[in-house]
């Protein structure tokens, strides 16, 4: 059993671990606000570029593009050469956050008949190396303070290497935030492009605007003013490429809101259970306490009653 100069040593320490939960607890409380109003500042400019698109899509549904999937050739294909960047973090503590990623990305890549890995983020990096996938060496990017540059950075590496036919697909595999309390792992092919779901959105729209009653119809009233310069492929290929980038740049803040939400909650439970432990280490402590006490009030009794029979004994 400890005594109490161990279980005041325990709940010293106890308590400094708690300073350091709480910290980073308000750190990441403050982080994922700014990933929130980083998020909501994009959406309108991420929207409009999906607008944009669909809008050249409706008039030109036959056009056949590397970044779209209605190319034959691509329609041809059997086997599919797999591109996978993964957004993982930097640092752990942050409960199932990363593991969960992994374990999905585990599973997309050993389905996969051929893959490209690329990885954001030290930790998985580490993880997927230790486990002997291999890693483009020349793609190193942190999770930490996602900036639009960086996903800039990352949009280039990656068109330039599907523009080279190196890989037919290439999926982002992240973490959104659901609710709250909530995260799951997200899969989103981003090349090529889905061309039915733009035209489809287009459609539905011009549908509730009352704009026209079908395809034919829509772009026939669109005929009059719609106008592309230099040429609807040079547009459209501008277009995907900010709109590529506007995609990874969510999901790197999603992935960084995700994180941060995780870590929120890691250190909400670990300051929790600090809290149970302290409560439970002081009763303990207590106990010793009066217990040590009580020996000792025993211990003064027993020898001023063994001086006072001394004493009688000696008057006698």
């Amino acid at each position: 059993m400890a005594n109490a100069r161990e279980i005041s040593t325990r709940i010293k320490s106890i308590k400094d671990t708690m300073k350091i939960t709480k910290a980073m607890y308000m750190m990441s409380s403050m982080k994922l606000r700014k990933a929130k109003q980083k998020l909501e500042n994009t959406e309108p400019y991420f929207y409009g570029l999906q607008e944009q698109i669909s809008d050249i899509l409706l008039h030109f549904p036959d056009m056949q593009h590397l970044f779209f999937d209605n190319r034959g050739k691509d329609l041809l294909e059997d086997k599919k050469r797999r591109a996978f960047i993964v957004i993982t973090g930097d640092k752990g503590m942050a409960g199932a956050y990363n593991h969960n990623v992994i374990k999905k990305a585990q599973e997309l890549i050993d389905e996969a008949d051929s893959y490209r890995l690329f990885v954001v983020g030290e930790l998985g990096r580490h993880f997927f190396a230790s486990q002997g996938y291999k890693l483009e060496d020349n793609f190193c990017y942190s999770a930490n303070n996602p900036s639009i540059h960086r996903a800039r950075m990352i949009t280039e590496n990656i068109v330039e290497r599907y523009k080279n036919e190196e890989f037919d697909e290439v999926y982002v595999v992240f973490t959104g935030m659901v609710n709250s309390i909530k995260e799951e792992v997200i899969v989103q092919e981003i090349l090529p492009l889905k061309t039915h779901q733009f035209i489809k959105n287009e459609l539905l729209e011009q549908s509730q605007k009352g704009l026209g009653n079908s395809d034919k119809e829509v772009a026939m009233e669109a005929d009059d003013w719609f106008l592309i310069y230099p040429s609807p492929r040079k547009v459209l290929e501008k277009l995907v490429y900010n709109y590529v980038t506007g995609f990874v740049y969510g999901a790197l803040v999603e992935s960084s809101a995700s994180e941060e939400n995780a870590r929120m909650m890691a250190m909400q439970s670990a300051t929790d259970n600090a809290n149970e432990m302290l409560r439970e280490l002081q009763v303990e402590y207590n106990r010793i306490r009066q217990a040590a006490i009580t020996q000792e009030i025993t211990e003064v009794i027993g020898g001023a009653k063994a001086l006072r029979n001394k004493k009688k004994k000696q008057a006698r």
